[in-house]
């Protein structure tokens, strides 16, 4: 048996006893698996646009993207739904072309009773107190005071004549999405209109030209980021993380190889959100469908990447489902039904429930591909679990192979191999995957080794090459369990 070193030369005449280590057969370790933000910071924030980086604390976020922006709101909820996963963000700064959306609260009327202003916006509750006999432009001056005594929020505050004036404190198209509206708990939470005001609400409007991150994108370099968090729905957004994912050309490329996921949300009505859902085809993206929140669509994003990413970091193969959120649920009337959510779930919007208590639960996260290239109805790429497994898998299998042929001769399938010999051929690579799919398949990743091992093909093509036909059977989530109660009366 030859027991050949990498390093140590057998020219060596100094006695000693001489160590070299081969880690080949001891590595067992996992890939860091970090989340990216990417949202707007203010003019306040000190960090760089377009420039990853590494969150620490609360402290520090307000600090880099500024109070009240969208990419502060998004990394704080983060940090509260997912503490233990590595957070990056990445700041954008408003698109120089871009218009903040406004909207109005005008107040009418004098204060008969003393009472509270309950004011959500973007899903945060302002209070104001009005005592009785106030006038309607006095309410509207104090309003004003509490929404920028606020800093957290999304917008900042003017009054004159009786009407407060919100403007958003990012520019562009997302800003319209900042919801405003009172007493979204009403009588049962201990809210109650003020006696004699009248509140006529404006919705935000006018936002425009959300920020073009290809550049961002640019300096993320070969950083893995396995979820991603979007905040905007346009084309132009879409379709450029859509590329940067891309199988071809993208982190999901042979050249790559860095995977990850992205993830974002839509608000409108039923048949906006399944036009919208049939409209996208990317394997690499899943967006939560929702309307009637009071929470801004970068948020809900922002708890469905959470929620996934804390799931799917503990293990890929478990069903993204049944995940409690702190998102504020839709009216009930808003609500849609068991058959409008699978309606949704054919046309590639992942989908939600709400629960008695009003909690609003992750029930299926699905990407939005639907059809292969040549337009067929496709759903190998149905679920978001899917594209994770095949990532976890194809990482295990690569690192693996890399730990344990490092530096390795390649000879025939015929030619003898000694042990310790430095030498492999396809035969002796083959049985490796078999070994390391077995392991797999004992984690519970994947199934079916028996069938896999018959399958597997690996051939030395020359020229140092092997090719391996690897496959997999990834293991599946249990979704639905169908019971046929058969009674009987007697």
């Amino acid at each position: 048996m030859a027991i050949n070193f990498t390093y140590y030369p057998t020219s060596n005449r100094v006695p000693g006893v001489y160590v070299e280590m081969d880690p080949s057969q001891a590595n067992s370790a996992t890939v860091l698996q970090n989340t990216l933000l990417i949202g707007q910071k203010t003019a306040a924030g000190s960090a760089v646009a377009d420039e990853p980086v590494l969150i620490e604390s609360k402290a520090q976020v307000l600090t880099l993207c500024g109070a009240g922006s969208m990419l502060a709101q998004m990394a704080n909820r983060y940090l509260d739904r997912d503490p233990f996963g590595p957070l990056y963000i990445l700041p954008l700064a408003d698109n120089s072309a871009g218009v903040a959306a406004t909207g109005t609260i005008a107040v009418s009327g004098t204060a008969t009773a003393s009472g509270t202003l309950n004011i959500y916006i973007g899903g945060i509750r302002v209070q104001s107190a009005v005592n009785s006999g106030t006038a309607g432009a006095a309410v509207a001056t104090a309003l004003a005071a509490a929404i920028n005594a606020n800093t957290d929020l999304a917008v900042t505050a003017s009054a004159a004549s009786a009407t407060v004036t919100l403007t958003a404190k990012n520019k562009g198209a997302a800003g319209d999405d900042i919801i405003v509206q009172q007493n979204y708990l009403g009588t049962a939470g201990g809210e109650y209109p003020v006696p004699g005001i009248t509140l006529a609400i404006t919705a935000m409007s006018g936002g425009t030209a959300n920020p073009d991150f290809a550049n961002a994108l640019g300096n993320l370099s070969s950083q893995a980021f396995d979820f991603i968090c979007l905040p905007y729905t346009d084309t132009a957004s879409l379709d450029l993380m859509k590329n940067f994912l891309a199988d071809d050309v993208g982190r999901w490329s042979w050249e790559q190889m860095i995977y990850g996921g992205a993830f974002s949300a839509f608000r409108g009505t039923l048949g906006e959100c399944t036009a919208f859902g049939l409209g996208r085809n990317d394997q690499h993206m899943s967006i939560v469908a929702f309307n009637g929140s009071p929470d801004p669509a970068w948020i809900w994003a922002t708890e469905a990447c959470a929620a996934s990413a804390s799931s799917i970091r503990v293990d890929p193969g478990l069903p993204l489902q049944y995940i409690n959120t702190t998102l504020k649920a839709p009216p009930i009337p808003t609500r849609w039904s068991l058959g409008e959510r699978n309606t949704l779930l054919y046309d590639g919007m992942s989908t939600f429930r709400v629960g008695d208590d009003g909690t609003v639960i992750v029930e299926r996260m699905r990407t939005t591909y639907s059809k292969n290239a040549a337009g067929a109805p496709d759903n190998s790429y149905l679920d978001v679990e899917t594209m994770y497994g095949l990532m976890f898998v194809a990482r295990q299998i690569s690192d693996y192979l890399l730990t344990k042929y490092a530096r390795k001769k390649l000879v025939s399938d015929t030619t003898p191999i000694l042990y310790g010999s430095n030498c492999v051929s396809a035969p002796l690579i083959k049985a490796s995957v078999i070994v390391d799919y077995r392991a797999l398949e004992a984690q519970g990743y994947v199934q079916n080794s028996q069938t896999f091992a018959q399958n597997v093909i690996v051939e030395n093509a020359g020229n140092g090459l092997v090719k391996i036909l690897a496959p997999v059977d990834l293991v599946n989530q249990l979704r639905q369990i169908a019971i046929l109660l058969q009674f009987r009366k007697s």
